[in-house]
């Protein structure tokens, strides 16, 4: 895979990333594969590279998202039902609080309305154009329904972030979510509104949780095309799913033309992952990084909000891949033979007890991108996904599924 190119408008990309230490209050536990040190140890390590020091980028405060946002989004029964489980430590399974997924934790409520805050605060930040990029690495949490918990996710950011935006006159909104899980709570949300295209590159749901995703889920009624499924095989390496982001997320987000593009940014499709069975690289991670950069600035006039996600290989992965996506963002990438500082090796140390990786690579071979444009593989089952999409969604949007095929 190639390594991408400082992005031509890297002279141009501000960035504010808000950050605030207790946002790693959000924290169900230990042994939970939720640990919060991966956002810890990625802002650390951000530090140590001085990604957050390059010119243009500036760290922010922000406030804790009231239960006005999260009404966006939530009913208000459930807003009840989390501050209740977060004050007296019970469970409350009709809501999916107390589950091994959702565990109670005391102050459950005013973490999430952290993450919650910061994802606004970066939505805020970009429409009223103070930044055309905003980040929260801790956000991401994709998988909170309406009315419950779900998915180690209690709140769902970025659609309350979303919605936040709509409210504020937002036409057309694109959000890509690379997690490996389907992005089913933001999916939910936005089912019935063609105002928001939802377009989700996940495992397949036949193998992994939340078992949904499948390519004919599409949009509600009067909002047909909206929601875009990729469901990849186990198995899925770089090259492999570069082709399929390529043959899907590019021409849809150009047909599209939103005015804000929301990415979440799962790092758990690495293959080291313990939770899923995809076997991407970071090398092919910061790759869709600088595409999906390129494509905000191309599409959506540059305004990009960016999020965090999953990713519970806590000190192989997470780090160096949202290093490598806040850098991106800045307009400054890593190059990816750069050595991961000692001092941020000594912490990791401390922290973890683990042997962090010497270099912001994982040392993959190069491979180009065979594009979608070069051929249709009948006997490729990536291929074989990805037409299943095209066939379902690109004609809503007045595309060809079959072109080049």
């Amino acid at each position: 895979m190639s390594s991408p190119a400082p992005s031509a408008a890297s002279d141009s990309c501000g960035l504010q990333v808000f950050w605030d230490d207790k946002l790693v209050s959000y924290d169900f536990g230990a042994g939970h594969p939720l640990n919060p040190v991966r956002v810890e140890l990625t802002m650390a390590l951000a530090r140590e590279l001085k990604v957050l020091d390059a010119p243009g980028v500036r760290l922010e405060k922000f406030d804790p998202a009231g239960d006005d946002l999260l009404g966006l989004v939530h009913e208000a029964s459930y807003i009840a039902a989390v501050r209740e489980a977060g004050a007296t430590g019970r469970a409350d399974l009709r809501h999916g609080l107390g589950t091994p997924d959702n565990p109670v934790f005391a102050g459950m409520h005013e973490a999430s309305c952290l993450v919650t805050g910061a994802s606004v605060a970066a939505a805020r930040a970009v429409w009223t154009g103070r930044s055309p990029h905003a980040a929260n690495i801790a956000g991401g949490l994709h998988h909170a329904m309406a009315g419950a918990a779900s998915g180690f996710c209690v709140y769902n950011d970025p659609a309350v972030a979303i919605a936040w935006l709509l409210g504020q006159g937002a036409e057309r909104i694109a959000y890509v979510d690379v997690d490996v899980h389907h992005g089913d709570g933001v999916q939910a949300a936005f089912y019935d509104d063609p105002r928001v295209l939802t377009i989700s590159l996940h495992e397949t749901p036949r193998a992994l949780f939340p078992g949904t995703g499948y390519p004919t889920e599409t949009g509600g009624s009067g909002a047909e095309g909206s929601a875009v499924n990729v469901a990849l095989p186990p198995g899925t390496g770089d090259a492999n799913w570069l082709r399929a982001f390529d043959a899907v997320v590019p021409p849809l987000l150009r047909a599209f033309r939103p005015q804000v593009l929301v990415t979440q940014h799962g790092c758990d499709s690495h293959a080291l992952d313990p939770l899923a069975h995809l076997i991407l690289s970071v090398d092919g991670q910061r790759t869709v990084y600088a595409m999906l950069h390129r494509l905000a600035h191309e599409t959506a006039g540059g305004r990009w909000i960016v999020t965090g996600g999953g990713g519970y290989e806590l000190v192989q992965v997470v780090p160096r891949a949202w290093t490598h996506l806040l850098a991106e963002a800045s307009g400054r990438p890593i190059d990816p033979e750069t050595p991961t500082p000692r001092d941020w090796r000594d912490f990791v140390r401390m922290r973890t007890e683990q042997i962090a990786p010497l270099r912001m690579t994982d040392g993959t071979p190069v491979v180009e991108l065979r594009t979608w444009a070069e051929g249709y593989d009948p006997a490729n089952p990536v291929d074989q996904a990805v037409l299943a999409t095209r066939r379902e969604v690109f004609p809503e949007h007045g595309l060809d599924p079959l072109m080049h095929v």
